[in-house]
């Protein structure tokens, strides 16, 4: 059997019940180690958690070798372990397709991620839209196919969830092309640099999908004990110092229920300015008010 287990948003113990009696009964058992990690836990931590040996599995091992990942899962228990949901923030069904292909049994066991665990910072989960991914921009490449998504969602009033890049065993252009395994330190993406590009993206695009006054919501280290929420406006958290990794943001949607203002005023350093740039937005994308067609003259 092949299990994808979800291990949760922070602590070893994140982990459901069914989950781990899973691992307990793993052969062999990998850690996917490039989409997010487990703030409050170490490998280290992991493995005597389990009383087992836990092998990191990076893009390259999942990408390209998951063929060993899947050695042996008819006569063996294999477990992918992937921090907050299997299915969530990233999906893998690559790895489950090709176990399928196989005739391999596979089971899944869910978990929190920060597809429904973000509804903590007061916005409820039935008024989002579709979720973005914020990556590094470098000098040459700045990539904005996710303004789009954030317009479609801003039109019809639905938040956006922006989830930041991280970096972790990433090999430098040079390095690669060289074909030296040496790799960067990891790097993750905070709240101000995500703003920032928003705010760079906008003022090359033009057509204000949002502006630097449009209310945003900054969430970090989601589920561990030290998460935060702060409200404000892009350009004020493009200068807001979130602390320690991780981080994700989210766009607030033309309809913001007066439920989610009021508890959002809590994570604001200026409540009344901040409830002043809500009601602002609401006019972003307003419908315009419903006029009746002019009666034709029977005449």
């Amino acid at each position: 059997m092949l299990y994808l287990i979800g291990l949760g948003l922070s602590y070893t113990t994140d982990i459901t019940v069914r989950g781990l009696e899973a691992i307990k009964k793993c052969d062999r058992i990998y850690l996917e180690h490039y989409t997010s990690i487990l703030m409050a836990a170490s490998l280290e931590e992991l493995e005597q958690f389990y009383g087992k040996p836990v092998t990191l599995a990076d893009r390259e091992l999942v990408e390209s070798g998951c063929e060993e990942i899947l050695r042996d899962a008819d006569k063996q228990d294999v477990a992918f372990l992937v921090v907050g949901d299997p299915f969530g923030a990233t999906t893998h069904t690559d790895l489950v397709l090709r176990a399928k292909r196989q005739g391999l049994p596979v089971e899944v066991i869910h978990n929190a991620s920060v597809m429904n665990a973000v509804g903590s910072c007061g916005l409820q989960l039935y008024t989002f839209g579709q979720t973005v991914s914020m990556v590094f921009f470098t000098d040459d490449w700045r990539p904005d196919s996710w303004y789009n998504k954030i317009w479609e969602n801003r039109k019809i009033g639905l938040h956006t969830l922006v989830l930041l890049d991280i970096k972790v065993k990433e090999q430098s252009i040079e390095n690669m092309a060289r074909g030296r395994l040496i790799y960067e330190p990891p790097r993750y993406m905070s709240i101000s640099q995500c703003c920032e590009q928003l705010l760079e993206i906008e003022e090359t695009r033009g057509t204000k999908a949002y502006t630097p006054d449009t209310p945003v919501v900054a969430i970090s280290r989601l589920g561990s004990a030290s998460q935060e929420f702060k409200s404000g406006t892009i350009e004020e958290l493009s200068r807001y110092d979130a602390g320690e990794p991780l981080h994700s943001l989210v766009i607030l949607g033309r309809q913001c229920h007066e439920l989610e203002l009021e508890y959002l005023l809590d994570f604001a350093s200026d409540r009344e300015a901040f409830k002043q740039a809500v009601i602002k937005d609401q006019e972003y994308f307003k419908p315009a008010p419903w006029v009746p067609p002019a009666e034709e003259d029977d005449e």
